[in-house]
């Protein structure tokens, strides 16, 4: 079976949607990763709520600091509307308090959290690992 990253097409690739406030971060991430996999981007929680509607997301990597809503407040939505997609989530932060971390973990699904700023090896290598570790 051949590496999730090394798949030809787009649609046998994973699919990933990232939420951040931040549209330097949404671009670099997708420019990042685009060759990869499949890139969903969403700069506010509502508009990733409206995306998982319609789309079938393997992995959701959120920032924890937006406004209107955390992504611990994204995950907690998320898990109410649609139990078990995306099967696997993920937070990137450069700000998060423990406890709502640590909820996140407990109640919410979080597979992983990692700091801003990341390493694009360090970061591939925890998407790869999630969605694996996801689908068995």
């Amino acid at each position: 079976m051949m590496p999730p990253t090394l798949r030809q097409t787009a649609k046998d690739r994973y699919t990933i949607l990232y939420v951040d406030d931040e549209q330097s971060n949404l671009r670099i991430f997708k420019n990042t990763f685009r060759r990869d996999f499949n890139i969903l981007l969403a700069s506010d929680p509502h508009a990733a709520v409206e995306i998982l509607k319609s789309n079938r997301v393997d992995l959701l990597i959120t920032d924890q600091m937006m406004p209107d809503m955390s992504g611990v407040e994204l995950l907690k939505e998320i898990k109410d509307l649609y139990p078990d997609v995306p099967p696997s989530r993920v937070m990137l932060s450069g700000y998060a308090q423990p406890d709502d971390i640590n909820l996140a973990f407990e109640e919410y699904k979080l597979y992983k959290f990692l700091s801003k700023p990341w390493e694009e090896k360090v970061l591939k290598s925890l998407i790869i690992e999630a969605i694996e570790s996801a689908n068995g």
